[in-house]
């Protein structure tokens, strides 16, 4: 496997299991516990790693919100709790899935590693969720370590993608309506989206593939291989 199929592969792997604990129900609940309701939760905690910033910069590094939006569910949920304690607490969150689902997972150890060492590699230029996140200790536990890992890999691509959808011309709400026109995430009417503006996106979702791909390119083929196994029995759990 070439680091790009890797990089193919792996898209929707890292988006769906990365994304697991965002609104799961012990999530949920965990923010209850704080007064914070579960989309609060979400944009408090995803966006804490930034610290306590203007929701202006949230919403830049969220990239297909209305920033309204934004604004008004980060100054509430910042009301409750500061944002660092809430990212620490929403990492917390996914570290417990982690620890309830991927205790039948073979080949972890290796999984960490090689995840570690792609972060590690990184210039994280541009990457403001993705730095954020990555700086976040790691838990010292392999299961936890592991579904942390992959919710930065997932950080990762979603950076280098809105990166690359800002880079290629395209607006992110734009991107947005095509991926996803049934989100308004704010957006009130979602925009008109052209043929022109599709076949952009499609030329987007191809250079965030070999960007990506440069990333995983310091694994090794051996090391690629098994990565790749991993990561796919980590999303089909």
């Amino acid at each position: 496997m070439t680091p790009l199929e890797l990089a193919k592969q792996t898209d929707q792997q890292f988006q769906k299991a990365g994304a697991a604990f965002y609104f799961h129900d012990d999530t949920v609940a965990k923010g209850k516990e704080h007064g914070i309701d579960g989309f609060r939760f979400y944009i408090l905690g995803r966006g804490g790693v930034l610290g306590d910033v203007e929701s202006k910069v949230i919403a830049s590094a969220f990239g297909y919100f209305n920033p309204a939006l934004i604004a008004k569910m980060w100054n509430s949920a910042k009301e409750k709790m500061g944002p660092r304690d809430a990212a620490r607490l929403y990492l917390q969150c996914n570290a417990d899935l982690g620890r309830k689902t991927l205790s039948e997972i073979e080949g972890l150890e290796q999984f960490c590693a090689s995840a570690e060492k792609i972060v590690n590699s990184l210039d994280v230029s541009g990457l403001n969720l993705f730095a954020g996140v990555a700086a976040e200790p790691l838990p010292e536990d392999l299961l936890g370590r592991a579904a942390q890992l992959v919710l930065v890999l997932r950080e990762l691509r979603g950076s280098v993608h809105l990166a690359a959808i800002v880079g290629g011309g395209l607006s992110p709400i734009k991107a947005h309506a095509i991926r996803r026109p049934d989100d308004a995430f704010g957006w009130d009417p979602m925009p008109e989206v052209t043929d022109e503006d599709r076949v952009l996106l499609e030329a987007i979702d191809l250079r965030t593939d070999e960007i990506m791909a440069g990333h995983f390119s310091v694994l090794s083929g051996e090391e690629i291989e098994a990565f790749a196994a991993t990561a796919k029995a980590i999303a089909a759990i």
